[in-house]
């Protein structure tokens, strides 16, 4: 499956599983070589949309866990590594928020956490997207260690990870 890279190119799920096929090679490849931990890309699933405005990307948010997350917990099991999953995440209709999943090397979901801080300016549209995070900084006891996550943007921000570290 090629992957759709211009406007109007394939449905959103397609878009979505092309996305997914050309991550699991990496995934794969990282279990072979013995990888404990493993964490994707910021919604991993999907191209970055957030340089834009298009409301079409509402429709590849999805539950936290849900398809994407309990396709990867069958990876994190096959290779016994745990895996950091961010996803688009649709709590419920308009209530939508960039998220990481936690799935452990046996392939439990532990958990998630919810981008806190949302920037919004040229190329960053991103509260156009996302909802502040509401779950604080909760850290995921592994198989192979605590496990804390940062998304991108948080880490302009002191707080959360002296949170993160102090538990």
């Amino acid at each position: 499956m090629s992957l759709p890279m211009t406007e109007g190119e394939g449905s959103m799920e397609e878009i979505k599983e092309a996305m997914i096929q050309k991550h699991i090679p990496l995934i794969e490849e990282a279990g072979r070589q013995g990888v404990q931990i493993l964490c994707l890309q910021e919604i991993f699933n999907t191209p970055y949309f957030c340089p834009g405005q298009d409301s079409k990307w509402y429709a590849s948010a999805e539950a936290v866990p849900g398809p994407t997350t309990e396709r990867m917990a069958e990876y994190a099991k096959k290779y016994q590594m745990v895996m950091i999953v961010p996803i688009y995440e649709r709590e419920s209709a308009g209530v939508l928020y960039n998220t990481a999943a936690v799935i452990d090397a046996d392939g439990t979901y532990l958990g998630k956490y919810r981008k806190n801080h949302i920037p919004h300016t040229n190329g960053f549209w991103e509260k156009f997207f996302f909802k502040p995070g509401n779950l604080g900084y909760p850290v995921f006891q592994t198989m192979y260690a605590k496990v804390g996550v940062y998304i991108c943007y948080d880490r302009h921000f002191p707080d959360g990870a002296r949170v993160l570290g102090l538990n």
